[in-house]
């Protein structure tokens, strides 16, 4: 009777029935299935906070990381469910449940089906109950490390090992920043160990697993090696050009940047530049930023920027007061100066969707200031465009309450039919899409953007379109996982490539270039005065910048673990991609002429290093194989 009142608390534990098996309230992170009978996997999802502001996507992959299903889930569907059938294989289906959710899932399958949970680092990634066990195993020789991250509800890890009963307690205390986080060190056994892990008290928590597999199953006879077959990634590659690559830019200091600085910013190569202009600054001390904005032109080189209007502080909720239209005006005037050599876009709130309490309230601003830089001819004439709304996201809602009236998408929309002819571009933030099997929503919101602004006879978005920054968290939301590993390199690249897809987007530029104490997320590091490094971000970003063309080029592409941009300049061509799941992938392409005049492979891998490979000229199809977790660059000459 214990063991039956035991059941039917858990949350991520089994049902009382036993069958079907259930896991219960997960926010983040992938769910792998093996079965050897069919099965039908069931997801039930219930909304937390802002779900009717928020679309999200649930992908089920097969056991060769071929998309099987993909549920999209409507902002208007807060609560729902779907079905699919599970077929008996040697192979994991891997189920991905991509965080920042804004809904729980409860995950149900037959019990005889192997189920074996990885759960998110440091960001929540479930809302169990209080005394909810899961198992897992440390191979032997390992250093296993059990970490966890308080979130306001679950307070204790406590691992026990099945062998012995040796108990290891984790008390998860709050922290002042974000990415800190509690471990212990489990001990290295000279067998496999099996531990028991239960969860002390209720609601969200991050735990997981370092030096060993971070892979958990609800009972130990599942703690089975994951077997993942290799992967096939076929591509077809065609003739017409689509539109043209966006410039890649990054958000550059409120500073001249020390000249020691200058190797490390010349090696990322950006082509555009994410300003601020903080207005009580500008008022009173109007050419501030005349040294470090020529620099980033004259110097870098950088004639496409956008700068966006704010206040000491961080203060985003800037008035049609006297200081803001000074600080303005001293912004207009020194964009004069700089000689009309590019495109400056002037955004007059910075996420104002997020920062605003309405829309009124950001179209006031927008209808004074627009006014304001129109009524002298000479700033179209410097190069002055008007950039709008700069929002916080754009498909979804920002992260704040009553978000559904905030989207980004709606506020652009009453915009452009209410003042169209003072807008030149559409821009927008985007944040919290941190799984790599999600990213492709980042092709989405472009398009998306590009039908809302309409397109001219030669298919170009009537307003550019601005992506002008994005990170995988938003403030200071920040996981070391993420942001110093080659994590980051992955996710880059993966954004660059489905942002580029259609050649709609004018600029994408990563927040921000240097980390700062309060915000560690930029692609390179501040090791003293005159001391910097590249961040595995950053020496990604020097890879793809060296592979980088003007124009891209029409692919057909079947994969979903491998992202492919194909890009031509001239008589160049080069195929840039990035394998974001652990399999091998077999990568054949067509449509390029064998052999290849001039041809280079070069793989770029967690070593952060880039290296040659090699390939194959076969049939009329070229083939190798991709490592994975790796990005690649295939070039050639059609001379």
């Amino acid at each position: 009777m214990k063991r039956l009142l035991l059941l039917m608390s858990l949350g991520l534990g089994l049902s009382a029935e036993a069958e079907p098996m259930r896991w219960a309230d997960i926010r983040d992170g992938s769910l792998y299935l093996q079965t050897d009978r069919p099965d039908t996997l069931t997801v039930f999802w219930a909304p937390v906070w802002q779900a009717e502001a928020n679309e999200e996507h649930l992908y089920l992959l097969d056991g060769q990381g071929k998309l099987q299903n993909e549920r999209l889930i409507a902002a208007n569907e807060p609560s729902g469910s779907q079905r699919w059938d599970l077929a008996p294989g040697a192979a994991s289906y891997r189920l991905e449940i991509p965080g920042y959710s804004f809904r729980r899932y409860t995950v149900e399958h037959d019990d005889h089906t192997v189920a074996l949970f990885a759960p998110a680092k440091v960001h929540f990634s479930s809302e169990p109950r209080d005394g909810d066990e899961l198992y897992f195993k440390v191979a032997a020789g390992e250093h296993a490390v059990l970490a966890g991250k308080f979130h306001g509800g679950v307070g204790a890890l406590q691992a026990q090992r099945v062998s012995d009963g040796q108990q290891f307690s984790l008390p998860l205390k709050p922290y002042p920043v974000y990415w800190q986080f509690d471990k212990v060190e489990l001990p290295v056994a000279t067998t496999d160990q099996v531990w028991r892990l239960h969860l002390r008290g209720s609601g969200k928590v991050a735990f997981w697993l370092d030096g060993t597999v971070n892979l958990f199953a609800q009972n130990p006879q599942q703690l089975k090696p994951l077997h993942e077959d290799e992967g096939q990634t076929r591509l077809t590659l065609h003739k017409d050009v689509l539109g043209k690559t966006p410039n890649l830019g990054i958000a550059l200091p409120y500073a001249r940047p020390p000249d020691s600085s200058f190797a490390v910013l010349d090696a990322l190569q950006p082509q555009a530049g994410t300003y601020y202009s903080l207005v009580d600054i500008m008022a009173t001390r109007p050419h501030y930023e005349d040294v470090f904005r020529r620099l980033y032109q004259d110097r870098f080189g950088i004639t496409q920027d956008i700068t966006l209007l704010a206040g000491r502080q961080r203060r985003a909720d800037l008035r049609a007061d006297t200081t803001s239209n000074a600080g303005l005006d001293a912004w207009l005037a020194a964009t004069r100066a700089l000689g009309g050599k590019g495109t400056h876009y002037i955004g007059f709130a910075d996420e104002p969707n997020l920062n605003y309490p309405d829309y009124a309230s950001y179209q006031r601003i927008f209808n004074s200031m627009a006014w304001q830089v129109r009524s002298n001819p000479d700033n179209a004439k410097a190069g002055v465009r008007i950039a709008m709304p700069a929002s916080s996201r754009f498909v979804n809602g920002p992260f704040v309450d009553n978000a559904a009236d905030k989207r980004g998408i709606d506020w652009a929309r009453r915009l452009l039919a209410e003042s169209g002819d003072k807008i030149d571009a559409l821009a927008w933030h985007e944040w919290m899409i941190r799984d790599l099997l999600a990213t492709r929503v980042y092709r989405d919101s472009v398009r998306k953007a590009a039908e809302l602004v309409g397109l001219d006879t030669q298919g170009r978005p009537r307003k550019a379109l601005l992506l002008d920054q994005t990170n995988m968290s938003s403030g200071a939301s920040l996981s070391p996982y993420d942001q110093e590993t080659h994590y980051a390199s992955l996710w880059w690249a993966s954004v660059i490539i489905n942002a580029s897809q259609d050649g709609l987007l004018d600029m994408l530029g990563w927040f921000q270039a240097d980390d700062e104490p309060e915000y560690p997320k930029g692609m390179f590091r501040v090791l003293g005065e005159n001391e910097f490094e590249l961040k595995p971000v950053g020496l990604a970003q020097q890879f793809i910048r060296k592979h980088w063309l003007h124009d891209v080029m029409r692919l057909e592409n079947d994969a979903f673990e491998v992202d492919v941009l194909a890009m031509s300049a001239g008589l160049q061509r080069s195929l840039l991609g990035v394998n974001k799941g652990s399999r091998l992938q077999r990568v054949s392409l067509a449509g390029a002429e064998c052999p290849l005049t001039q041809g280079s492979l070069r793989f770029f891998g967690a070593d952060n290093h880039s290296r040659d490979a090699s390939f194959k000229c076969l049939e009329g199809r070229i083939s190798f194989d991709l490592p994975g977790e790796t990005l690649f660059a295939l070039s050639w000459s059609t001379s």
